[in-house]
């Protein structure tokens, strides 16, 4: 069964990325990490992201673009990224989630994949 981790992290997390005394035991973390995982066998797909700064939210209403630059600015932990993987179940998925660096201090959101649509009948 295939199941996305949304990984979520912290200001604190973003800011660690390229400091310069941060910066090595962030990545290193994060390169365990997705180290195990592919190791494992379990990676379908998974992308980190640019911090939050880097956002452009849309919403529409009555029908007109409401663009923001910017995530929602009353969020705690904003999305790092996320991956995609194939593990047996729910206890599996929570398991790797569980092992993610952003864990410690940010959270994980494990959400089961839906099956591919059906294509409509020609």
């Amino acid at each position: 069964m295939q199941y996305m981790l949304i990984l979520n992290e912290t200001a604190e997390d973003f800011a660690a990325r390229n400091h310069p005394d941060q910066a090595g035991p962030y990545w290193g973390g994060w390169t365990a990490f997705i180290g195990a995982m592919a190791q494992a066998g379990i990676i379908v797909k998974g992308d980190g992201l640019q911090g939050p700064h880097t956002a452009t939210t849309l919403r529409l209403r009555d029908g007109r673009r409401q663009v923001q630059d910017g995530p929602f600015p009353d969020a705690k932990e904003q999305l790092g990224g996320y991956f995609v993987i194939e593990v047996p179940d729910l206890d599996a998925a929570l398991d790797w989630a569980a092992r993610a660096p952003c864990a410690l201090t940010g959270s994980v959101e494990v959400r089961p994949v839906l099956p591919p649509m059906a294509a409509p009948p020609a």
